[in-house]
Protein backbone atom coordinates (compact mmCIF):
# COMPACT_ATOMS: atom_id res chain seq x y z
CA UNK A 1 0.00 0.00 0.00
CA UNK A 2 1.37 3.41 -1.00
CA UNK A 3 0.21 6.97 -0.56
CA UNK A 4 -1.92 8.47 -3.37
CA UNK A 5 -0.13 9.67 -6.50
CA UNK A 6 -1.98 12.51 -8.26
CA UNK A 7 -1.40 14.05 -11.69
CA UNK A 8 -1.64 17.76 -10.88
CA UNK A 9 -1.76 18.76 -14.55
CA UNK A 10 -5.25 17.28 -14.86
CA UNK A 11 -6.55 19.98 -12.56
CA UNK A 12 -6.94 22.24 -15.59
CA UNK A 13 -8.60 19.78 -17.95
CA UNK A 14 -11.65 17.60 -18.37
CA UNK A 15 -10.63 15.54 -15.34
CA UNK A 16 -10.64 18.52 -12.96
CA UNK A 17 -13.48 17.20 -10.79
CA UNK A 18 -11.80 13.82 -10.43
CA UNK A 19 -8.47 15.43 -9.58
CA UNK A 20 -10.09 17.72 -6.99
CA UNK A 21 -11.67 14.65 -5.40
CA UNK A 22 -8.33 12.82 -5.39
CA UNK A 23 -6.67 15.74 -3.59
CA UNK A 24 -9.56 15.90 -1.10
CA UNK A 25 -9.10 12.19 -0.41
CA UNK A 26 -5.36 12.66 -0.01
CA UNK A 27 -5.97 15.39 2.58
CA UNK A 28 -8.82 13.70 4.44
CA UNK A 29 -7.79 10.04 4.45
CA UNK A 30 -4.01 10.19 4.25
CA UNK A 31 -2.60 13.60 5.15
CA UNK A 32 0.07 12.80 2.55
CA UNK A 33 0.02 12.49 -1.22
CA UNK A 34 2.46 12.75 -4.12
CA UNK A 35 2.10 15.13 -7.06
CA UNK A 36 3.43 14.38 -10.52
CA UNK A 37 3.26 16.85 -13.42
CA UNK A 38 3.16 19.57 -10.79
CA UNK A 39 4.61 22.32 -12.97
CA UNK A 40 8.11 22.61 -11.52
CA UNK A 41 10.45 22.05 -14.49
CA UNK A 42 12.39 18.79 -14.29
CA UNK A 43 15.51 20.67 -15.35
CA UNK A 44 15.35 22.65 -12.08
CA UNK A 45 14.75 19.50 -10.05
CA UNK A 46 17.75 17.79 -11.62
CA UNK A 47 19.91 20.79 -10.73
CA UNK A 48 18.56 20.72 -7.16
CA UNK A 49 19.60 17.07 -6.80
CA UNK A 50 23.06 17.88 -8.13
CA UNK A 51 23.82 20.97 -6.03
CA UNK A 52 22.42 19.48 -2.80
CA UNK A 53 24.50 16.35 -3.18
CA UNK A 54 27.59 18.38 -4.02
CA UNK A 55 26.92 20.73 -1.11
CA UNK A 56 26.89 17.87 1.38
CA UNK A 57 30.09 16.37 -0.03
CA UNK A 58 31.93 19.70 -0.17
CA UNK A 59 30.70 21.49 2.91
CA UNK A 60 28.97 19.18 5.41
CA UNK A 61 30.11 15.59 5.30
CA UNK A 62 33.15 16.22 7.50
CA UNK A 63 31.10 18.24 9.97
CA UNK A 64 28.56 15.44 10.39
CA UNK A 65 31.31 12.86 10.99
CA UNK A 66 32.56 15.05 13.85
CA UNK A 67 29.14 16.03 15.19
CA UNK A 68 27.69 15.36 18.64
CA UNK A 69 25.22 12.92 17.07
CA UNK A 70 28.01 10.82 15.60
CA UNK A 71 29.96 10.90 18.86
CA UNK A 72 26.95 9.75 20.89
CA UNK A 73 26.27 7.03 18.35
CA UNK A 74 29.85 5.76 18.35
CA UNK A 75 29.89 5.70 22.15
CA UNK A 76 26.71 3.62 22.12
CA UNK A 77 28.16 1.16 19.62
CA UNK A 78 31.24 0.70 21.81
CA UNK A 79 29.09 0.06 24.89
CA UNK A 80 27.14 -2.71 23.11
CA UNK A 81 24.29 -2.10 25.56
CA UNK A 82 21.51 -2.67 23.04
CA UNK A 83 20.08 0.74 23.85
CA UNK A 84 18.81 3.14 21.19
CA UNK A 85 19.60 6.84 20.85
CA UNK A 86 16.15 8.29 21.47
CA UNK A 87 16.80 12.03 21.66
CA UNK A 88 18.86 12.71 18.53
CA UNK A 89 18.35 12.16 14.80
CA UNK A 90 20.76 10.74 12.20
CA UNK A 91 20.22 13.84 10.09
CA UNK A 92 22.33 16.74 8.85
CA UNK A 93 20.25 19.90 8.30
CA UNK A 94 20.51 23.44 7.03
CA UNK A 95 17.61 25.89 6.68
CA UNK A 96 17.21 28.32 3.78
CA UNK A 97 15.23 31.51 4.37
CA UNK A 98 15.04 34.71 2.37
CA UNK A 99 17.09 36.53 4.99
CA UNK A 100 19.69 34.07 6.29
CA UNK A 101 23.14 33.08 5.08
CA UNK A 102 23.24 30.34 2.46
CA UNK A 103 26.14 28.03 1.56
CA UNK A 104 28.60 29.82 -0.70
CA UNK A 105 31.24 27.25 -1.66
CA UNK A 106 29.13 24.92 -3.80
CA UNK A 107 28.90 26.19 -7.40
CA UNK A 108 25.35 27.06 -8.41
CA UNK A 109 23.80 26.24 -5.03
CA UNK A 110 22.41 29.70 -4.25
CA UNK A 111 21.03 30.34 -7.71
CA UNK A 112 19.48 26.89 -8.08
CA UNK A 113 17.87 26.81 -4.64
CA UNK A 114 16.51 30.35 -5.00
CA UNK A 115 14.89 29.34 -8.29
CA UNK A 116 13.52 26.14 -6.77
CA UNK A 117 12.10 27.96 -3.75
CA UNK A 118 10.29 30.41 -6.01
CA UNK A 119 8.70 27.56 -7.97
CA UNK A 120 7.71 25.49 -4.96
CA UNK A 121 6.15 28.49 -3.21
CA UNK A 122 3.90 29.04 -6.23
CA UNK A 123 2.92 25.36 -6.08
CA UNK A 124 2.12 25.65 -2.37
CA UNK A 125 -0.25 28.54 -3.02
CA UNK A 126 -1.98 26.57 -5.78
CA UNK A 127 -2.47 23.67 -3.38
CA UNK A 128 -3.96 25.98 -0.76
CA UNK A 129 -6.38 27.29 -3.37
CA UNK A 130 -7.50 23.71 -4.05
CA UNK A 131 -7.93 23.15 -0.31
CA UNK A 132 -10.04 26.31 -0.06
CA UNK A 133 -12.33 25.06 -2.81
CA UNK A 134 -12.57 21.52 -1.49
CA UNK A 135 -13.40 22.77 2.01
CA UNK A 136 -16.00 25.20 0.70
CA UNK A 137 -14.05 28.24 1.86
CA UNK A 138 -13.75 31.54 0.03
CA UNK A 139 -10.91 31.83 -2.47
CA UNK A 140 -7.65 32.73 -0.72
CA UNK A 141 -8.96 31.94 2.76
CA UNK A 142 -6.02 29.80 3.94
CA UNK A 143 -3.37 32.11 2.50
CA UNK A 144 -5.00 35.14 4.14
CA UNK A 145 -5.15 33.29 7.45
CA UNK A 146 -1.44 32.44 7.17
CA UNK A 147 -0.59 36.02 6.21
CA UNK A 148 -2.44 37.30 9.26
CA UNK A 149 -4.61 39.45 6.99
CA UNK A 150 -3.65 41.25 3.83
CA UNK A 151 -0.11 41.27 2.46
CA UNK A 152 2.41 38.49 2.03
CA UNK A 153 3.50 37.82 5.60
CA UNK A 154 3.40 34.01 5.76
CA UNK A 155 6.59 32.15 6.65
CA UNK A 156 8.26 30.18 3.88
CA UNK A 157 11.33 28.15 4.75
CA UNK A 158 13.23 25.26 3.19
CA UNK A 159 15.06 22.55 5.11
CA UNK A 160 17.82 20.71 3.23
CA UNK A 161 18.51 17.39 4.94
CA UNK A 162 20.93 14.55 4.38
CA UNK A 163 20.69 11.18 6.09
CA UNK A 164 24.12 9.57 5.70
CA UNK A 165 24.54 5.78 5.67
CA UNK A 166 24.30 4.43 9.21
CA UNK A 167 26.30 1.32 10.13
CA UNK A 168 23.81 0.31 12.85
CA UNK A 169 20.43 1.77 11.80
CA UNK A 170 18.60 -0.10 14.55
CA UNK A 171 20.31 2.11 17.14
CA UNK A 172 19.10 5.53 15.98
CA UNK A 173 16.25 7.27 14.15
CA UNK A 174 16.83 9.05 10.88
CA UNK A 175 14.19 11.51 12.10
CA UNK A 176 11.93 10.78 15.05
CA UNK A 177 8.18 10.42 14.55
CA UNK A 178 6.30 13.73 14.66
CA UNK A 179 3.61 15.81 13.02
CA UNK A 180 4.57 19.10 11.37
CA UNK A 181 3.68 22.26 13.25
CA UNK A 182 2.84 24.47 10.30
CA UNK A 183 0.67 24.58 7.22
CA UNK A 184 1.49 22.96 3.89
CA UNK A 185 4.74 21.02 3.51
CA UNK A 186 6.22 20.23 0.09
CA UNK A 187 8.94 17.58 0.05
CA UNK A 188 11.31 16.81 -2.78
CA UNK A 189 12.64 13.51 -1.51
CA UNK A 190 15.37 11.20 -2.71
CA UNK A 191 14.23 8.97 -5.57
CA UNK A 192 16.86 6.31 -4.86
CA UNK A 193 17.15 6.01 -1.07
CA UNK A 194 13.90 5.49 0.84
CA UNK A 195 13.21 5.78 4.54
CA UNK A 196 10.20 8.12 4.86
CA UNK A 197 7.17 6.50 6.47
CA UNK A 198 3.73 7.66 7.61
CA UNK A 199 1.58 6.11 10.34
CA UNK A 200 -1.85 5.03 9.09
CA UNK A 201 -4.38 2.50 10.34
CA UNK A 202 -2.04 1.28 13.06
CA UNK A 203 0.98 0.63 10.85
CA UNK A 204 3.96 2.39 9.32
CA UNK A 205 3.71 2.74 5.54
CA UNK A 206 6.59 3.60 3.21
CA UNK A 207 6.31 6.76 1.12
CA UNK A 208 7.56 5.24 -2.10
CA UNK A 209 10.36 7.14 -3.89
CA UNK A 210 9.04 8.49 -7.19
CA UNK A 211 11.37 10.43 -9.51
CA UNK A 212 10.75 14.20 -9.62
CA UNK A 213 7.49 14.03 -7.67
CA UNK A 214 6.64 16.42 -4.85
CA UNK A 215 5.26 14.89 -1.66
CA UNK A 216 2.60 17.05 0.02
CA UNK A 217 1.56 16.81 3.64
CA UNK A 218 -0.63 18.90 5.88
CA UNK A 219 0.57 20.34 9.17
CA UNK A 220 -1.14 21.07 12.47
CA UNK A 221 -2.40 24.51 11.35
CA UNK A 222 -4.34 23.03 8.42
CA UNK A 223 -5.91 20.63 10.91
CA UNK A 224 -7.04 23.57 13.02
CA UNK A 225 -8.29 25.71 10.11
CA UNK A 226 -10.27 22.77 8.72
CA UNK A 227 -11.63 21.99 12.20
CA UNK A 228 -10.20 18.49 11.98
CA UNK A 229 -11.40 17.61 8.50
CA UNK A 230 -7.78 17.51 7.32
CA UNK A 231 -5.46 16.04 9.96
CA UNK A 232 -1.71 16.26 10.29
CA UNK A 233 -0.14 12.81 10.23
CA UNK A 234 2.68 11.18 12.15
CA UNK A 235 5.70 10.50 10.01
CA UNK A 236 9.34 9.52 10.47
CA UNK A 237 12.52 8.76 8.56
CA UNK A 238 14.39 5.51 9.14
CA UNK A 239 18.15 5.40 9.27
CA UNK A 240 19.47 3.15 6.51
CA UNK A 241 22.77 1.28 6.12
CA UNK A 242 23.28 2.16 2.45
CA UNK A 243 23.02 5.39 0.50
CA UNK A 244 23.02 9.06 1.42
CA UNK A 245 19.36 10.13 1.48
CA UNK A 246 18.66 13.66 0.24
CA UNK A 247 15.51 15.46 1.33
CA UNK A 248 14.37 19.04 0.66
CA UNK A 249 11.28 20.07 2.62
CA UNK A 250 9.66 23.48 2.14
CA UNK A 251 7.23 24.80 4.75
CA UNK A 252 4.46 27.29 3.97
CA UNK A 253 3.49 28.30 7.51
CA UNK A 254 1.54 31.10 9.14
CA UNK A 255 3.27 34.30 10.17
CA UNK A 256 4.22 34.11 13.83
CA UNK A 257 1.78 36.98 14.44
CA UNK A 258 -1.12 35.27 12.62
CA UNK A 259 -4.17 34.22 14.61
CA UNK A 260 -5.23 30.68 13.71
CA UNK A 261 -8.70 29.28 14.40
CA UNK A 262 -11.18 26.91 12.77
CA UNK A 263 -12.88 28.49 9.75
CA UNK A 264 -16.31 29.65 11.02
CA UNK A 265 -18.07 27.99 8.08
CA UNK A 266 -16.67 24.62 9.08
CA UNK A 267 -17.60 25.06 12.72
CA UNK A 268 -21.16 25.95 11.70
CA UNK A 269 -21.40 22.84 9.56
CA UNK A 270 -20.30 20.83 12.59
CA UNK A 271 -22.89 22.38 14.87
CA UNK A 272 -23.65 19.01 16.41
CA UNK A 273 -20.20 19.05 18.01
CA UNK A 274 -19.89 20.24 21.56
CA UNK A 275 -18.20 23.63 21.61
CA UNK A 276 -15.09 22.46 23.45
CA UNK A 277 -14.53 19.78 20.81
CA UNK A 278 -13.71 22.38 18.21
CA UNK A 279 -10.10 23.44 17.84
CA UNK A 280 -8.77 26.44 19.77
CA UNK A 281 -8.03 29.95 18.56
CA UNK A 282 -4.43 31.07 19.15
CA UNK A 283 -1.52 33.11 17.90
CA UNK A 284 0.85 30.92 15.90
CA UNK A 285 3.90 32.10 17.88
CA UNK A 286 2.30 30.69 21.03
CA UNK A 287 1.75 27.37 19.30
CA UNK A 288 5.37 27.25 18.18
CA UNK A 289 6.61 27.85 21.73
CA UNK A 290 4.64 24.78 22.82
CA UNK A 291 5.71 22.76 19.78
CA UNK A 292 9.39 23.46 20.44
CA UNK A 293 9.05 21.52 23.68
CA UNK A 294 6.62 18.83 22.48
CA UNK A 295 7.49 18.15 18.81
CA UNK A 296 7.98 14.42 19.30
CA UNK A 297 5.05 13.99 21.70
CA UNK A 298 1.32 13.53 20.93
CA UNK A 299 -0.16 16.62 19.30
CA UNK A 300 -3.48 16.83 21.20
CA UNK A 301 -1.85 18.25 24.39
CA UNK A 302 -0.37 21.05 22.25
CA UNK A 303 -3.86 22.14 21.24
CA UNK A 304 -4.96 21.98 24.86
CA UNK A 305 -1.94 24.01 25.96
CA UNK A 306 -2.67 26.90 23.59
CA UNK A 307 -6.38 26.72 24.45
CA UNK A 308 -5.41 27.47 28.03
CA UNK A 309 -3.22 30.46 27.15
Amino acid sequence: MGIPVIDFSKLNGEERATTMAEIANGCEEWGFFQLVNHGIPEEILERVKKVCSQYYELEREGEFKNSTTTKLFNDLVVKKSGEKLENVDWEDVITLLDNNEWPAKTPGFKETMAEYRSEVKILAEKIMQVMDENLGLSAGYIKKAFDGGDGDNAFFGTKVSHYPPCPNPELVNGLRAHTDAGGVILLFQDDQVGGLQIFKDGQWIDVQPLPNSIVINTGDQIEVLSNGRYKSVWHRVLATPDGNRRSIASFYNPSLQATIAPAPELVERSANQEKDHTYPKFVFADYMSVYAEQKFLPKEPRFQAVRAM
